[in-house]
């Protein structure tokens, strides 16, 4: 592996950090207006300050990155956008409104789009006038995309989308989404799947928004009732969608970010200043242990990336071994999370942020966490693709591999 930035690279870094100085403030000295106005969690004063940031990037040529620069972007190579997410991590500012978007529609959009719908929807996606999000899971099919029931049928030049998605992110504050939906339930689940762009303002969409155990409503349900939209909307052939979702998943991996939540430093500090029968907690072995073994992951999950990052650098793209990063950081950031509420005793039930130690990042991390097991991935989804794809193993058993999705056993007509 090569940690060392090339001189070119080196001089991208140096520029990013300069820009990034002026526009935004380290974690570790916070700009206290930052601080005020991200104080307001509600999802509409994050996007109006997503926004109101993504056009100052956009302006100064820093969004977008890897986008061809007619659409917005900079052609960035993947080693500079590498060296782009490392400074940014540092940095005080609203997150995750467009990763999606940018991340994974804007993509597929550059690969199966025309030209003239790129220039349409990407520039305004890059400076963050209009928001995109994903419309993929089901009710039932969530790890099993392939298993998705929603129905496109096709009427004319138009089609008519009718079902249900869920857990679809961020769906309340965007105007776009892609959709993959079943347009042939006569052929194995995999082969009978077209896939969509679509407004979500179009009649027949109804959004609503799902109260999480945080008390947040990030993820939404979306209801498609005869839903009407122009064949120029579909991306990729009939029938081809799961080529499109495939694609579209493989930007996923690269979109989702470290699980958020408090991590080895934080449960560290914690361990150090937090008493346990009377001394320091850090003074007990078995808190020694915990915390020798989430510090063998981090820095395992540190290098597991650079291998990423060095592979990058030289031209090539990294594989399923990725998997590993999500595997292992979700579980770990679940177990920290446990063990930091556990330890404040009686206040790791508080969330009041001025009442308990580390800004209550530990309670809420408590509540969070468990979900990045399922997004992006679940464990058993992360766990075949390794067994199968880095370490050779066989596929497990499929009853439904020479079946049509018709004939799949299910309580549900179609």
């Amino acid at each position: 592996m090569d940690f060392g930035d090339t001189t070119t690279e080196a001089a991208f870094r140096t520029e990013a950090k300069a820009w990034l100085d002026k526009n935004a403030k380290l974690k570790s000295h916070p700009n206290e207006t930052w601080a005020a106005l991200l104080a307001d969690k509600s999802s509409q004063n994050i996007v109006r300050l997503a926004k109101e940031f993504q056009l100052k990037k956009y302006a100064d040529g820093w969004a977008c990155l890897h986008w061809p620069k007619e659409y917005g972007g900079r052609a960035a190579s993947a080693m500079e956008r590498v060296i782009w997410g490392q400074e940014e991590a540092k940095y005080v500012m609203p997150r995750g409104v467009f990763d999606i978007g940018q991340g994974m529609a804007g993509p597929i959009l550059m690969k199966y789009a025309t030209d003239q719908q790129n220039a349409r929807y990407l520039p305004p996606m890059a400076k963050g006038d209009e928001i995109w999000c994903q419309l993929f899971s089901e009710t039932s099919a969530g790890s099993d995309v392939a298993g998705l029931r929603m129905t496109a049928q096709q009427d004319g030049d138009e089609w008519v989308l009718n079902g249900e998605k869920i857990w679809t992110s961020g769906a309340h504050y965007c105007d776009f989404g892609i959709v993959v939906a079943r347009s042939n339930p006569d052929v194995p689940k995999h082969k009978g799947l077209t896939f969509f762009f679509v407004d979500l303002k179009s009649p027949g969409v109804d959004i609503r928004p799902i109260k999480q155990i945080t008390g947040s409503s990030h993820f939404n349900s979306v209801i498609f009732d005869d839903v009407r939209i122009s064949d120029e909307q579909r991306l990729g052939a009939i029938g081809e969608g799961w080529r499109v979702v495939m694609a579209t998943l493989m930007n996923e991996r690269v979109s989702v970010g470290d699980a958020p939540g408090p991590d080895f430093e934080q449960v560290f500090s914690l361990a150090r200043h937090t008493p346990l029968n009377d001394k320091p907690a850090i003074e007990n072995d078995a808190v020694r242990s915990k915390l020798a073994r989430w510090y063998c992951q981090t820095a395992g999950l540190k290098y597991t990336k650079m291998r990423s990052v060095s592979a990058l650098s030289r031209g090539e793209t990294p594989g399923p071994e990725n998997s590993i990063t999500k595997l292992v950081g979700a579980t770990k950031a679940q177990e920290i999370a446990v063990f930091g509420s556990d330890l404040m005793d009686m206040a790791g039930i508080v969330r009041d942020e001025d009442l308990v130690s580390a800004d209550a990042a530990f309670q809420k991390a408590y509540l969070q966490s468990p979900a990045m097991r399922i997004a992006g991935g679940t464990d058993e989804i992360l766990r075949n693709i390794i067994a199968e794809r880095v370490l050779g193993l066989p596929q497990e058993p499929r009853a439904d591999k020479d079946l049509t999705f018709r004939e799949i056993p299910t309580g549900k007509a179609l």
